[in-house]
C-alpha cells in the first residue's frame, strides 16, 4: 500500500459511497477499539483501548481482511490509516524516550474517534 496525504477527493454534488471516503483526518486523535471478538483479528490486544494520531490514510482502500477470513465480506472496501501510539502509553515502565512511539497501520473498522 501506498501512503497518500490527500486521498480520494469529494467531488461537489456527488454524495459519495459508504467507504468510499475516510472517515479520519492525519492529524486526527484516535482510539483503538476495545473489544474481544472470537477468531483471529489484526489488531494487537496490547493497543486495544489505547489513544493514536493517524499518520497517514493509505491508498488504494482495501478489504476487510478479518471479515473477508470469515467469509463476511462482499467485497466492500474500507480505509487503512498508519496511527502513532506512544510507547508510554503502551508500556507505563517504558524506560526510552517519551517522545518515542508506535507506529502500525489499522483497518477503519477498528477505529473510534478521541476526545481531545
Amino acid at each position: 500500500m501506498k501512503s497518500a496525504q490527500t486521498p480520494t477527493r469529494k467531488i461537489e454534488g456527488v454524495v459519495p459511497a459508504f467507504g468510499e471516503m475516510p472517515i479520519f483526518a492525519v492529524g486526527q486523535r484516535v482510539k483503538v477499539s476495545d473489544r474481544a471478538p472470537v477468531g483471529h483479528y489484526r489488531v494487537p490486544t496490547y493497543l486495544r483501548g489505547k489513544t493514536a494520531v493517524v499518520e497517514a490514510i493509505m491508498e488504494p482502500k482495501a478489504v476487510n481482511n478479518e471479515e473477508e477470513a470469515f467469509g463476511r465480506n462482499a467485497g466492500g472496501v474500507r480505509h487503512y490509516y498508519r496511527i502513532a501510539v506512544p510507547m508510554t502509553s503502551i508500556w507505563s515502565d517504558y524506560a526510552g524516550s517519551p517522545g518515542d512511539g508506535l507506529r502500525i497501520e489499522v483497518f477503519e473498522t477498528w477505529l473510534e474517534g478521541a476526545s481531545e
